[in-house]
């Protein structure tokens, strides 16, 4: 990020950048199978943040790396992301009729069509680091990166510990056991991706991870907090649904004001981390402050 370029400008130039990326990986919507490529590119580019495709490129840049060579893991990392909502809104999941504002892909699709679209995706992601630059090691590490973030140690898992959890008491505990993998982490190997493109040292791509954890925690803990007090024009989801669900979720934990507390504490162990990886200024502190005033 340069320095008059300020956040929104940087979101809207990373959202570009990663959206003419997904466009290249995707199939087109006529190439056989059509309803399948349908499916995914629904799922794909109805919208959404693109918060962890930003990670990557304000890492990658921040530490001196080309935007090019941070471009694969950026896209691999929101294919998987996209995958996750894709399958977390199944009914046998979440059974969610909304994303985004719009109807989720199973309700236009139907559910196994759905659950197809994202094993897709999820396999599209593996390809697009096995072909894109910058090849080599990075891109090898990145892969393991992202196994690890999205595996049962990571993102799977922590859905698994979400389902398990519906109906408990939301000690915080397990709460935070939760989100550590079910978002804190793909979070994490976002930042550590760019790391990695831009050729940072070890030492710097754990810190990054570390700080991602911290990062991610209060980016959960504000969706928690905004499911509470959002409507679903604002949130495009249905809100209210975790508590109804009986989810174990930061607020019912410990209430609204606590969580609040703890995202800001979080977001500033994450500033702390992001230093000492040599990131003081640039998008990603920014970035970091965002995360536990979002309205949305």
């Amino acid at each position: 990020m340069e320095s008059t370029e300020t956040l929104p400008r940087f979101l809207e130039r990373a959202r570009s950048w990663v959206e003419k990326g997904l466009e290249r990986a995707l199939p087109a919507e006529e190439e056989a199978p059509s309803g399948l490529h349908k499916a995914m590119r629904y799922a794909v580019f109805g919208g959404g943040k693109r918060l962890r495709p930003a990670l990557a490129l304000g890492a990658c840049e921040s530490l001196g790396g080309r935007a090019e060579d941070a471009l694969a893991g950026a896209v691999a990392f929101e294919l998987v992301h996209t995958y996750s909502l894709v399958h977390d809104d199944l009914p046998s999941m979440d059974d969610d009729d909304l994303r985004r504002g719009r109807p989720t892909c199973h309700k236009v699709f139907g559910e196994a069509l759905a659950l197809l679209a994202g094993d897709a995706l999820l396999t599209l992601a593996f390809q697009v680091l096995a072909e894109w630059p910058p090849g080599g090691d990075r891109s090898l590490e990145t892969v393991r990166i992202l196994a690890r973030a999205a595996g049962s140690l990571g993102m799977v898992g922590g859905q698994v510990l979400d389902l398990e959890g519906e109906g408990l008491e939301p000690d915080l505990e397990p709460v935070r056991a939760i989100h550590l993998r079910k978002t804190a982490a793909m979070i994490a190997g976002a930042l550590q991706a760019g790391g990695v493109a831009a050729g940072a040292a070890g030492d710097q791509v754990e810190l990054l991870g570390r700080a991602g954890i911290s990062l991610g925690l209060a980016f959960q803990i504000q969706d928690d907090v905004l499911d509470e007090t959002a409507d679903s024009a604002t949130l495009g989801k249905t809100p209210g649904k975790d508590r109804k669900s009986g989810k174990r979720t930061w607020p019912a934990a410990v209430g609204l004001e606590a969580s609040r507390e703890r995202a800001g504490e979080l977001v500033r162990e994450g500033l702390v981390l992001l230093g000492e990886a040599g990131i003081r200024k640039g998008p990603l502190p920014e970035i970091a402050r965002y995360l536990a005033d979002r309205k949305k």
